[in-house]
């Protein structure tokens, strides 16, 4: 059975958001509130939550993981960006917004698509998100939380516990965070190209 945790959205209890980073250090997946909507993570260098959140979701190796990242510092050492590409990515950031960039050596490669050897990074804009990545001090490995063969992710705490109790370890409930997944933007050519339309503000990159 997974552990449940209520954290208060807007001053999320230190001791809780500890005891989430604890086990995550210790191999557990987690399902956790976004700014977007809710989503799975797993220690970064974790092959057993890549396996866990792909059967969950039923994702083929094509798929484009994201890697949650507190900061700038963060970001940079896991994806190659120009100075142009930085600046169109720190005027959205923090935001709804996921960005494919060309992985750096600090990716490991169960984690970039398998031929553009791309990964999604991102920095959000929720308060026990970022309280969690302060705490980790480490990106933390995500996909959304959309089930397969399902609309919509699912944006209650209490469902997804009483849903996926045996195949999450985490459940961290801080209120409802909406059911728009991230816009995602590819800027592995160097140029903006809109691949999915969601939570973030699309006119800036078009």
């Amino acid at each position: 059975m997974a552990k449940y945790f209520d954290v208060h959205p807007d001053n999320p209890q230190p001791r809780t958001i500890g005891s989430v980073a604890d086990s995550i250090r210790n191999g557990a997946l987690v399902a956790y509130p976004t700014d977007s909507c809710y989503a799975l993570g797993s220690r970064l260098g974790s092959r057993d939550g890549i396996s866990r959140i792909r059967t969950i979701r039923d994702l083929d190796d094509r798929h484009h993981f994201t890697l949650m990242c507190e900061n700038f510092a963060q970001l940079g050492q896991l994806v190659q960006i120009d100075n142009d590409v930085f600046r169109a990515i720190k005027a959205a950031t923090p935001g709804p917004y996921t960005f494919i960039l060309p992985a750096t050596r600090e990716v490991p490669r169960q984690l970039q698509h398998p031929k553009k050897k791309t990964v999604g990074v991102r920095i959000p804009d929720h308060v026990v998100t970022l309280a969690l990545l302060a705490e980790l001090g480490e990106p933390l490995l995500s996909s959304t939380l959309l089930l397969p063969d399902e609309a919509e992710p699912l944006t209650q705490g209490w469902e997804i516990k009483e849903r996926l109790d045996h195949q999450v370890d985490v459940v961290v409930d801080s209120g409802d965070c909406g059911t728009e997944p991230t816009t995602v933007v590819d800027f592995s050519s160097g140029e903006p190209e809109i691949v999915r339309r969601g939570a973030g503000d699309t006119t800036r990159f078009e």
